[in-house]
C-alpha cells in the first residue's frame, strides 16, 4: 500500500502513458482533454449555439468513458489513497512566493490568495480567473488541442504543429511566471 501512496517516479508514470498513448493510436484515437471537453459541450446542447458543436457526439462515446474515468480516478483518490504529505517545494520557490503575498501553507497544493472563495469574490480575483479562462480556452481552440494532447499524442505521433504548440506553452509560462505574474501580484 506504500508504494501506491507515495508520488510516482518518472519511470512507472512514463511507461504508463506511453501505453495509454499506443492504445489511443492503435484503436485510432487521439488523447487530450479538450477534445473531450468539447465533447460534453457538444452533448449539453452547444450546436444550437455554434455551429463548431453540430457533431455526432455517439461517434466519441469512448471519451466520455474517459472523462468519467477521470472523475472516478479523482475521486478515489482523494476519498482513500490521500496522505498528509504534499511533494515538497523548494525553499527558493516558498520564498520568491512569499515575496509575491502568498503564504506557504505545507497541506495546500493551490494557494488561498488565488483559489479562495473570498478571493475569488473581488474584483481582481474574478478577473484574473475571467481572463485566465478566456484566455486558455481560445489557446486550446486556436492551438487546435490542449497541452496534454499536443504534448503526449502530438509529439508521440511527429507532428510538427505539436511540437511548435508545446514550445509555445512554455514560452507562455515563462512570460507568465517571470513577467506577468510578479506585475499582477
Amino acid at each position: 500500500m506504500d508504494f501506491i501512496l507515495q508520488p510516482w517516479a518518472w519511470y512507472v508514470t512514463g511507461p504508463l502513458i506511453a501505453i495509454v498513448s499506443f492504445l489511443t493510436f492503435y484503436f485510432g484515437k487521439s488523447f487530450g482533454i479538450s477534445t473531450n471537453l468539447e465533447t460534453m459541450c457538444t452533448i449539453a446542447g452547444a450546436g444550437k449555439v455554434s455551429d463548431y458543436f453540430k457533431k455526432d457526439w455517439k461517434e466519441r462515446d469512448w471519451a466520455i468513458a474517459m472523462i468519467i474515468g477521470l472523475i472516478i480516478g479523482g475521486v478515489i483518490t482523494r476519498s482513500f489513497l490521500s496522505t498528509e504529505q504534499v511533494t515538497n517545494i523548494s525553499p527558493e520557490t516558498i520564498n520568491d512566493l512569499q515575496k509575491l503575498g502568498f503564504e506557504y501553507h505545507q497541506n495546500l497544493y493551490a494557494p488561498n490568495e488565488l483559489f479562495s472563495l473570498d478571493k475569488l469574490l473581488t474584483v481582481k480575483g474574478f478577473s484574473i480567473l475571467l481572463i485566465a479562462g478566456l484566455l486558455i480556452g481560445f489557446g486550446t481552440r486556436y492551438a487546435g488541442g490542449c497541452t496534454s494532447g499536443h504534448a503526449i499524442t502530438g509529439l508521440s505521433s511527429l507532428q510538427l504543429p505539436s511540437l511548435i504548440a508545446v514550445i509555445g506553452f512554455f514560452v507562455g509560462g515563462l512570460i507568465m511566471v517571470w513577467i506577468l505574474f510578479p506585475l499582477i501580484f
